[in-house]
């Protein structure tokens, strides 16, 4: 079992391996803020669209499906970690499509969470659906849940209704409908990961949910956006990544704030 602290420094810590192997040895009910981008699990055989051109959808041996069954066991072992990682206050973020969202939508369920909302990123630059057999994917869901139904968790109102007036029009409270391109050239200077997430889509998710000094952890750290978000805005880090490589693309980035 591999619980190398791969990086650690000023309040970033980056540890690579299996998150369900490094989990148990966190300190529980140590973190406030938890976001989980994990497999959907979609590198099946499928196609998608990728620079105009037909693609397979292969982000990896650890994207592949294992059966809906080991699927699920997989999402609800993972979960029930990140719950006794939480602070009774703290709150969860999971990203997801309809492949994976609605096993994570009710292993939060079965373990107690409150889901208090869902998010629906919407992508207004997403590629077309080259099979011309379904509608155009052009959105992710992300849950946001707190670790109790009684629970006071942290959400910090007022930044979010005045956060920018294209998004809240006039002072206008924040919707749940998340308008941000997909992740720009720009944001993968450093290098590419299948499922990089926009800068955009984890500055609302980190300023919203946590204050400085929070504590936030990501069990699938890809690229590192969280990391760069957290750092970027005071806040203290652990991420875990099952992939060296993409530690090393976390750690460029991460060190770059």
């Amino acid at each position: 079992m591999s619980k190398e602290v791969y990086f650690e420094k000023e309040g970033i810590k980056l540890l690579n391996g299996d998150c369900l192997e490094i989990m148990p040895f966190l300190e529980k009910e140590s973190v406030d803020l938890i976001f989980a981008d994990p497999p959907y699990r979609l590198s099946n055989g499928g196609i998608t669209c990728k620079a105009g051109q037909i693609a397979r959808v292969d982000k990896g041996y650890w994207d592949k499906s294992q059966g809906f069954d080991e699927d699920f066991k997989f999402t609800y072992n993972w979960i029930k970690l990140c719950q006794e990682l939480l602070k009774p206050k703290g709150t969860i973020w999971i990203s997801g499509t309809p492949h994976s969202i609605f096993q994570a939508g009710y292993a939060l369920q079965s373990l107690g969470f409150k889901i208090m909302n869902e998010i629906t990123w919407y992508k207004p630059n997403a590629p077309p659906n080259l099979s011309c057999r379904y509608f155009a994917h052009a959105h992710e869901s992300i849950i946001w849940a707190k670790k109790t139904e009684e629970a006071k968790h942290t959400f910090n109102y007022k930044l979010m209704k005045e956060w920018d007036d294209k998004i809240s029009p006039s002072g206008k409270q924040m919707r749940s409908i998340w308008s941000i391109p997909l992740t720009p050239l720009n944001e993968k200077k450093h290098g590419r990961h299948p499922t990089q997430k926009p800068l955009e889509l984890l500055r609302r998710i980190i300023l919203s949910s946590s204050n400085k000094g929070d504590l936030i952890l990501d069990p699938f750290l890809g690229s590192g956006t969280t990391g760069v978000i957290a750092k970027r805005f005071n806040r203290k880090f652990v991420g875990i990544e099952i992939e060296r490589e993409f530690c090393d693309l976390a750690l460029r980035r991460i060190q770059k704030e």
